[in-house]
């Protein structure tokens, strides 16, 4: 995920303060490097870019002396190749007469690149926004003029991605989207786009959103949509912005936590796509397969993760995979690892202090370190062999929601791919997420305003139902500061059985495997008193036993183990917000602990 904003202007004119606060108003979505480009009316491209934060790039390489009558910017997070400056964009061609950036993943980067250097393009790193510039310079060389030549790379680029070029000669920029959002904004005097409102609200609030499929020609005056397709023009009106500059932040919602809960289908969709398109995929998976022994090492919600994807490592793959906390992997099993052993370390920061420990302690006794984590260029990618990107761009609400999500899909895919089980149902998960959301959002919201009141809940599962009861409850007592205990369901009586009171809430989740047995464990809770919310698939005696029945929209086990948690993120929200608190930002947590 990264961002980008471009600007034409009918004259030469300072250009760093523009470029500098949209890259600023873009920071929010996440980002290792910055970097921007002027290009002057005589031609000139100046394009500085490195790692770093907005304002420290920006007074290091002197952004305020860029001049020009057009120039884009863009925030970079590391999807393909790690944050550096020859991966930071914007991008320029082979001969320099063309500067872009995007913003999203192109799949089939790994295969442009090797094309682009055997046709003689000079290519300077391994980030995918430069193999779109490079796709425009095929067709330029062509002979096609710039805009025809983004249509014709359009084909070239597999994957969700947003772009925006120029060249040196003509002052006009061209964008292009494809599955991540464009937005353009109609000034006086100027025309300018962008991945999102924030960059461009300050600017002017006349804006028209560009669709799937579709080019746009921006010039001083104005800009004009095309069709990608044939070209066709497209006639759209432009729009009068009112919403606030922190509502365009959050994409309209209350709360980053709740958009990153809805953008769990968009980046469920990027993880596929990258994992159908990785060249370290077949590495990694050459790995888990050599595995003696598979120990999967998470904290916290992927620790959870972990435990969810073991039962699929076990069902696919016919491999022992042991779900362990990383602190737990050292005390319980630092003794008997061994060389043979492999270790899958899952972390959304890759900068998580005992998961790092972990590997410290594992590595040198010849146990083989690979990763699952979201943050490119962080330290544990830099300490384990070889690592996929879970593709959530940055998540900036505490509560791990998109993070989870994607460290599941991954888990379940890298159990097929080592069973030789390529499972084409994962490609329909981003429909699944949309589903249960817009089956459960109501209710969990109507649930929350019911029991704001109480002072403890309990979550129960059964099956793969265990790892997301442990997940729900983690989330109710992130935002909530409620005790939330999440257990085995058949475990509750031998026990915490015994707080159940009159209404005490009790809520259970099973996937279509389990609810027969989940039956059992409702009944102890309704015979007592306790009121029992049920959620799984239809399911006539559980809908019988319950209290209250919430219908998740499941076929089937795979399926369950993709959505099941998503109810409880809503009711995590929800009750947070009820209760007067603040979901991004819970007491005493942090998005990243570096602590031991």
């Amino acid at each position: 995920m990264c961002g980008i904003f471009g600007i034409v202007y009918d004259s030469d004119r300072p250009l760093g303060d523009v470029l500098t606060g949209a890259a600023s108003r873009l920071a929010y979505r996440g980002y290792d490097s910055v970097g921007a480009a002027a290009v002057s009316a005589a031609g000139v491209i100046d394009l500085r870019k490195d790692v770093g934060r907005v304002d420290e790039v920006a007074d290091r390489l002197r952004f305020a002396e860029l001049t020009g009558s057009r120039g884009i910017t863009q925030l970079r997070w590391a999807t393909f190749g790690a944050p550096s400056i020859p991966n930071a964009q914007p991008h320029l061609d082979s001969s320099g007469d063309l500067v872009g950036a995007h913003n999203g993943n192109v799949v089939n980067n790994a295969e442009l690149r090797r094309q682009f250097l055997a046709e003689g393009m000079t290519v300077r790193g391994t980030n995918d926004g430069e193999s779109c510039v490079h796709a425009v310079e095929r067709h330029v060389k062509r002979g096609l003029d710039l805009p025809e030549a983004v249509r014709a790379a359009y084909g070239d680029l597999a994957g969700d991605f947003a772009f925006v070029i120029s060249d040196r000669r003509v002052n006009r920029l061209v964008a292009v989207q494809k599955g991540s959002g464009l937005v353009l904004g109609i000034g006086d005097g100027f025309t300018c786009c962008s991945s999102d409102l924030p960059s461009i609200l300050p600017l002017t609030r006349r804006v028209i959103h560009v669709e799937d499929g579709e080019m746009a020609v921006l010039e001083p005056g104005g800009a004009r949509l095309f069709r990608v397709a044939d070209g066709a023009e497209v006639v759209r009106p432009v729009k009068e912005v009112t919403d606030d500059m922190g509502a365009s932040e959050k994409g309209g919602y209350a709360h980053f936590m709740l958009k990153e809960i809805h953008e769990q289908p968009a980046t469920a969709r990027e993880l596929l796509h990258l994992l159908e398109a990785s060249e370290h995929l077949p590495r990694m998976v050459a790995k888990l397969r050599a595995a003696e022994r598979l120990f999967l090492v998470g904290s916290g919600s992927s620790y959870h993760a972990c435990l969810l994807g073991s039962t699929f490592w076990s069902r696919m793959a016919g491999v022992l995979a042991i779900p362990v906390l990383p602190q737990q992997f050292i005390e319980q099993y630092g003794d008997a690892v061994r060389p043979g052993d492999v270790a899958l370390y899952v972390s959304q920061s890759g900068e998580t202090k005992d998961v790092l420990n972990a590997i410290n302690f594992a590595t040198p006794k010849g146990v083989a370190a690979v990763g699952l984590v979201n943050v490119l260029g962080s330290t544990m990618t830099r300490k384990v062999e070889v690592y996929l990107p879970l593709a959530c761009g940055w998540e900036i609400s505490v509560p791990a929601t998109k993070t989870y999500t994607n460290q599941v899909i991954a888990l379940i895919a890298l159990a097929a791919a080592v069973a030789g089980k390529p499972i084409e149902e994962l490609d329909d998960a981003p429909e699944w997420i949309e589903r249960a959301i817009a089956r459960t959002d109501a209710p969990m919201a109507a649930l929350a305003q019911q029991f704001v009141g109480c002072d403890r809940l309990f979550i129960l599962g059964y099956g793969l139902g265990h790892a997301v009861a442990l997940e729900g409850a983690l989330k109710c007592k992130e935002v909530t500061g409620l005790p939330c205990e999440g257990m085995f369901s058949s475990e509750f009586k031998h026990g915490p059985l015994a707080m159940v009171e009159e209404d005490t809430p009790v809520f259970f989740t099973a996937p279509p495997s389990g609810a027969e047995m989940l039956t059992n464990h409702v009944t102890e809770v309704t015979c007592r008193g306790g009121h029992a919310t049920v959620l799984a698939g239809d399911h006539a005696g559980l809908q019988a036993e319950s209290s209250q029945f919430i219908s998740l929209p499941v076929g089937s086990d795979l399926e369950y183990a993709v959505v099941g948690a998503v109810p409880f993120q809503l009711l995590g929200y929800y009750l947070s917000v009820a209760k007067g608190m603040d979901p991004d930002y819970p007491r005493n947590l942090s998005k990243t602990l570096t602590v031991d």
